[in-house]
């Protein structure tokens, strides 16, 4: 018997191991990334850290497992079955989000905070746990449960552009040998091992960002929501001292504080990643549009240095972007003169 860290013993050993070793069971055969993220979750919970993992599709082996994942046919927290591919099966992370749930979502619904606490070394009722855990649902684990699912991120109808394949999925998906490759247990066992710990370390490092950087900005931007009638008594600009992912953060605490739309804010400032030149940034009319509440004046789009001065009166322009939806300054004095002159200006 071997763990997820080791090769994979033949599923009849198994069945001679202790009691009390927990082992995780999932399909053989060809994986998918679904199933690859599941185990590597499981492994990050305080019951299954040290389970050995079986691959089978033998309902004999299946049932000495403790908890098995994309197989079986049954979904039952209470028995630790978490398949999603019989016939009824509807469950979603709930919260907003609509999309059906692959195995990875399963267990991500169930152990996602004890491993976020886990990860961050703190209780799972802290308060970031919860959002972190939404958050990496929406960024991470949803799109995985659409592509096993087979749900098009948009009407069918529509001819994509381009493809993509480079996705986490699609990565996971070319792990598995090719037609004039392998295709043995032991080469799959053991390519399943890779793909499971590529699509785990890539999760752990979307949730150290998101921990680490997504998350402690939202204090920031919310201290400058706090005070965005210093910068202009409109209330509409916003100042950060310093940059940061704001959009985000913006919107949920616009919600929160129920601030009136026609009080919310228009512009935001802050500093490049050197700190040496400011930007002047239009807020978007929602988190992923291109539309932005009000664009920078129209006189002043697509112009460059002492064009853009001179057109707009304001020193030390540097340019304003063709749609309107971002400008720079040489200061952040002439930033906030921009965005207070764009207020007035209707366009």
């Amino acid at each position: 018997m071997s763990s997820l860290d080791g090769a994979l013993d033949p599923p009849a050993k198994k069945l001679k191991m202790d009691e009390e070793r927990k082992v995780i069971g999932t399909h053989n055969g060809t994986f998918h990334c679904d199933e690859a993220l599941a185990v590597f979750l499981l492994k990050r919970t305080n019951l299954y850290g040290n389970a050995d993992l079986v691959r089978s599709r033998d309902p004999a082996v299946l049932d000495t497992c403790s908890i098995v994942v994309d197989v079986g046919g049954v979904y039952d927290e209470s028995k630790q079955r978490f398949d999603h591919h019989q016939r009824g099966f509807s469950e979603v992370f709930g919260h907003g989000f609509e999309t059906k749930l692959s195995s990875a979502g399963l267990v991500y619904k169930h152990f996602g905070k004890e491993i976020i606490a886990n990860r961050l070394r703190t209780l799972p009722e802290d308060e970031r746990v919860h959002k972190l855990w939404l958050k990496m649902y929406q960024e991470f684990i949803e799109g995985i449960d659409g592509i096993d699912n087979g749900v098009s991120q948009y009407p069918t109808d529509i001819k994509p552009k381009y493809r993509v394949r480079t996705d986490v999925s699609g990565r996971v998906g070319h792990l598995n040998p090719a037609w004039n490759e392998p295709f043995d247990a032991q080469t799959l066992d053991a390519r399943f091992l890779q793909a499971s710990s590529l699509v785990g370390e890539e999760f752990l490092g979307r949730l150290d960002y998101y921990a680490n950087a997504w998350l402690p900005a939202r204090t920031l931007v919310a201290e400058a929501l706090n005070r965005r009638k210093d910068a202009d008594e409109s209330g509409k600009i916003v100042v950060f001292e310093q940059f940061l992912p704001w959009k985000e953060h913006l919107f949920d605490l616009e919600a929160e504080l129920e601030i009136p739309e026609d009080a919310k804010p228009i512009y935001v400032l802050y500093p490049e990643e050197t700190g040496k030149k400011w930007r002047v940034q239009a807020v978007p009319a929602a988190t992923d549009s291109f539309e932005s509440r009000k664009a920078l004046p129209e006189a002043w789009r697509g112009l460059r240095d002492d064009v853009l001065s001179s057109t707009s009166g304001i020193e030390g322009g540097i340019f304003v972007h063709a749609s309107g939806f971002i400008g720079g300054n040489q200061t952040k004095e002439g930033a906030l003169k921009m965005a207070k002159l764009a207020l007035e200006i209707q366009s």
